[in-house]
This record gives structure tokens, C-alpha cells and sequence, in this order.
């Protein structure tokens, strides 16, 4: 195959006024650089570049590599959105491209942190960064994330024989701050779950304490850093904020900032001392300034393709689909239980209503179709964020299989948060649709079965969504099924045109554990603020508690 012209391509290659070079570890399929790489300067320039993105897994690599290689062109070119709209498989980008594959695979890296010697190719090549960036460099990125959540801790506690000290991912921060030691950039940013705060050692030592004392230490060669809360709440705002934040001021809430969903994670940044010694007080409190409005499901899943849940353990097919959805709400109207009288008529009515409209159907919904529809109601930043006009239908949009018993649940999970107004509890579901899980009546898991409702953000999507979707229930009672991979990765704030490889499950957990990439612009525009001296289009600490009052 012959390599393709670059002809009208407009490679984003050369010289940009202030660009730093930015450094990615732990980078999953790449939120953090995504959001980085789309920071600009006043002039319009890219204000950073991605220089270096390691991952270890190859799947979620598989995907960092392929947006490396499209970030090189002003917009993606022509066969790309010819394999996205489906028109032919993916194309050979080494033999279309052969220098732009090449600088990708040059950027982004397949390898596990702590495990080859660093020496081998690491050390060097981070000396490189370091030396070619003459102080414009950035690390960005977080360990992994399993032994500090609360979930991973539970679980750990269950293990026979567990043993904190012993788990490295506890101290998987160590290579961070290894390469942070070895780099000496000008700024850096660690992200990790909020379970970091409360998370210890053998019952002693608090991992907060020990993380925040290493990136704040003395270095071997790169100094101090000052540490510094981009999004801190309001009482946090002031004097704390540069001198010495504590561990709760480095929480940050992507709800509050646009992003649909309600995910609260540490967002930790340091400016290296002898950099910050030369940026002035006011500057140094810019952070992110909050969003006019919050952003909700319905604002980026309504108008998106209906589509119809699969079948699993049974013939899968339209017409067995709606045999098995009307038995489902047949199930529904006919409950007893667990409802009051007045809730359980208005649970009748509404369900026949649904069965009249599915049997009325003409033709019913394919398990992934054309469109790539967006409401109207959303907000116009993440619109033009999420949407990609040269784009037939959405990646990564096709519905899983759900067990005929599940249909049942998740209509009546997402018509109770239709006419009652949240999802259901536990205690909330009738016996009828109860699961034979010897925990339901524990109160362990009460909210089992969650409907994402279409009127407020979405709850924190993780990677535990590649489990079975009983957390992730689609808010369309009809539509009987768990969120795609499309729709998490709007409620992430990916980009349409962001494809994510592997298969379905790989493609979840990627999307799960990402950073959100429109809340990392956010911060990287607020970082390269304070690095530049400029404030705009952020806001000062004092501009920030005006903008809380005025959002309410």
C-alpha cells in the first residue's frame, strides 16, 4: 500500500508561542493528555504537546496510540471518518502514514512503570524531554487507582492474608514521584480517586500525608514545589490556598464545572518553587472558574439513536426482543408489592401506555444505528466539544445483552425514576422483581439497580460499568438497558470522533477509568494561566466564590 500525500492535511507541526511539553504516565486511552493537547494561547497556537504517554495495558495503549497519531493532523484525515462511519474496516496506518505513525509510536509507549529498568530507554528519554524543553515541561497523570478506592478496599479487606504494606499499588506513586524527581518539571498534575483522603497503610499511616510530604519535598536535583488547588471550595479560598492547601482542598467535582457527571477525584498540582517564587500572589489563586449551569444525562443522551438492548442466554433478534420486553412489562403492571396504591396505578397506566407504543411499532430499534443526534438543551461548550459534524454514527455505540429477567427490572427501574422522580432502592423494588442474590435484603447493595435519570448529572461512571449495567440503566424506560459505551464516554466528555479499541469490555473500562478530557482542558487552561502569568479565561479565587454565588 502506497503511503498517502499530506497534501491539505495541515499537520500540527513547528513552532507555537509558550508550548510546553507534557509528559503522561499511568495514561490510560488518554483523557488527561486529551484534554492538555487542546489548551491554547491567546494567539491561538497549541499552548501544549504531548511529548511522552505511557500505559501498560495494551488494549487501553492501543487506543492512546491512535489518537497520538491523529492529533498530528489540524483535523482527521478523510479515511479515519470513512472507518468510523463504517464504510470500509480500519485502514493500515503505518503504511498510509508512515511519519506520523511513527512520531505516535515515538510519543506513545506500551509499558508497566516499576517494571523494565528505567535505565534501558526511560531515563534517557525523559533527560531529552527535559533538556528540549528549557523549563516548559509538564507531568501530568496518576497511579493506579484500586487499592485506594473505597470499593478496591472493601475488597482487599475480604482477602485472606492481604496485606497493606505489601500491595505495590499502594505505592505505585513512588514511580511518579521517581520521574518527577528525574524530569524536574515546571508544573506537574497527579489525579486519583477521592478514597485517597481517608486510605492508610496497616491501620498507621495515612497515604494522603505521605503523598502530599513527597511532591512537596526537597529533591535531589529539582527543588521544592509549591502545591497548589485549581478547583478548592469556597471556604478553602484565601491564604490556605497557596501557602499550604490541606488534603480536602485538592478535591475536585466535574459537576460543578460542566461535565455531566458527578465524579469527585484528588487533583493535585505543584508549580516548582523557584518558578512560583516569580508569579504573584493573584495569580497563583487562579483556578477553574465554575460552569453558568450544570450539565445533565438529557443533555447529551437525549437524541441520541433509540436503540434496543440484546438478548443474552436466548435467542436474540427484534422480534424475540419484543416478545420479551412486552412479557417484561406485563410483569411490571401485574406487581403487587412494594409499591403504595396510588404509585402502583400510576405504575399500570404508564406501563400500558409503554406496551401500546411498542406495539405500535412499525420497525423496531437495531442494537446500533446511524445519527449522532444531541439535544438541543446542551450546553453550547460541550456541544461543540462532543460533536463532530463529519460524523454518519457514533463509535463504540452498540448495546450489550441483558437476561430477559433484567428487562423487567430496568423498565421499572427507569419508569420509577420517570414518575417517582429518583431511582429505586433495594427496599423499593417489589418482591416480584426481587434478584435471587442472597445480599439484596443486606441493604449492601441498595441501589443494585440504578437508573441514570435524565434531568440531573449522571453518578460516577467507572470501570465497573464492564460488569453487568445494573448501575448504568439507560433513563428511556423502553429502550430496557444499560448505558453503551458511546453513552459513557459522552457523560466522560469524549469526543464523538474518539475511538476506543479492543472489545466491549476493554472499551468500558478504558472509558471508566479515564480522566474526564473536557475537565482536563479545564485545568490545563487554568495551569498554563498560572504559568504564563495571564488570567484569562480563568478566574482569580475571589472571581471564583462570585461565580459560585452566582450559579447558586
Amino acid at each position: 500500500m502506497r503511503a498517502r500525500s499530506r497534501t491539505g492535511l495541515s499537520l500540527l507541526r513547528g513552532p507555537f508561542l509558550h508550548r510546553y511539553s507534557v509528559v503522561d504516565i499511568f495514561a490510560g486511552p488518554g483523557g488527561l493528555a486529551e484534554g492538555f493537547s487542546k489548551v491554547r494561547n491567546i494567539d491561538g497556537s497549541p499552548a501544549c504537546e504531548i511529548a511522552l504517554s505511557i500505559e501498560k495495558d495494551p488494549t487501553a495503549h492501543s487506543t492512546l496510540l491512535l489518537r497520538s497519531f491523529l492529533r498530528q493532523f489540524a483535523s482527521p484525515p478523510s479515511d479515519y471518518y470513512e472507518f468510523l462511519n463504517q464504510l470500509g474496516p480500519e485502514p493500515d496506518w503505518s503504511s498510509l502514514y508512515p511519519e506520523e505513525w511513527q512520531r505516535a509510536c515515538d510519543e506513545a509507549w506500551c509499558l508497566e512503570l516499576g517494571s523494565e529498568d528505567p535505565t534501558l530507554r526511560l531515563d534517557a528519554r525523559l533527560d531529552r524531554i527535559r533538556n528540549e524543553g528549557n523549563d516548559r515541561v509538564i507531568l501530568i497523570g496518576g497511579p493506579p487507582c484500586q487499592a485506594y478506592s473505597l470499593v478496591g478496599r472493601a475488597r482487599n479487606a475480604g482477602k485472606t492474608g492481604y496485606i497493606a504494606s505489601e500491595d505495590n499499588r499502594h505505592f505505585l506513586y513512588e514511580e511518579y514521584i521517581r520521574i518527577l524527581d528525574r524530569l524536574s518539571p515546571a508544573a506537574f498534575v497527579m489525579e486519583n480517586v477521592k478514597g485517597l483522603l481517608s486510605s492508610t497503610v496497616d491501620g498507621n499511616v495515612r497515604i494522603v500525608d505521605q503523598v502530599l510530604a513527597d511532591l512537596r519535598g526537597d529533591r535531589a536535583e529539582g527543588g521544592r514545589y509549591r502545591l497548589v488547588a485549581l478547583a478548592p471550595r469556597t471556604e478553602a479560598l484565601g491564604f490556605r490556598l497557596v501557602n499550604q492547601p490541606e488534603a480536602c482542598d485538592f478535591i475536585v467535582r466535574a459537576e460543578e464545572f460542566g461535565i455531566p457527571q458527578a465524579r469527585h477525584r484528588v487533583i493535585i498540582v505543584g508549580i516548582r518553587e523557584d518558578i512560583a517564587a516569580n508569579i504573584d500572589h493573584e495569580t497563583m489563586t487562579t483556578c477553574i472558574a465554575p460552569a453558568a449551569g450544570r450539565a445533565a444525562v438529557r443533555d447529551v443522551l437525549d437524541q441520541m439513536p433509540r436503540l434496543r438492548s440484546g438478548l443474552s442466554r436466548s435467542a436474540d433478534g427484534p422480534e424475540q426482543w419484543k416478545v420479551s420486553v412486552l412479557a417484561a412489562l406485563d410483569s411490571v403492571a401485574g406487581i403487587k408489592t412494594g409499591l403504595t396504591d396510588g404509585v402502583r396505578e400510576n405504575f399500570v397506566k404508564a406501563t400500558r401506555r409503554y406496551q401500546a407504543r411498542l406495539r405500535a411499532l412499525n420497525e423496531i430499534p437495531a442494537r446500533t444505528a446511524d445519527g449522532v443526534g444531541i439535544s438541543d438543551s446542551c450546553p453550547q461548550e460541550l456541544k461543540e466539544w462532543l460533536v463532530d459534524p463529519c460524523l454518519k454514527r457514533l463509535p463504540n455505540n452498540e448495546t450489550r445483552g441483558h437476561m430477559p429477567a433484567d428487562l423487567a427490572r430496568y423498565f421499572f427501574a427507569a419508569l420509577h425514576a420517570e414518575l417517582v422522580g429518583k431511582s429505586p432502592t433495594s427496599s423499593e423494588f417489589p418482591d416480584e422483581l426481587a434478584p435471587s442474590h442472597r445480599s439484596w435484603s443486606s441493604g449492601k447493595f441498595a441501589d443494585r439497580f440504578r437508573v441514570q435519570s435524565w434531568d440531573n448529572h449522571s453518578t460516577t461512571i467507572t470501570c465497573h460499568i464492564s460488569k453487568d449495567g445494573h448501575y448504568f440503566i439507560h433513563p428511556d424506560p423502553l429502550q430496557c438497558r444499560s448505558l453503551t459505551v458511546r453513552e459513557a464516554a459522552r457523560l466522560q466528555t469524549f469526543p464523538d470522533n474518539y475511538y476506543f479499541k479492543g472489545g466491549r469490555t476493554a472499551q468500558y473500562i478504558q472509558v471508566g477509568n479515564a480522566v474526564p478530557p473536557l475537565l482536563a482542558r479545564k485545568l490545563g487552561e487554568a495551569l498554563i494561566s498560572i504559568l504564563s502569568g495571564r488570567r484569562e479565561p480563568c478566574g482569580s479565587a475571589d472571581q471564583r466564590v462570585e461565580s459560585l454565588v452566582d450559579a447558586g
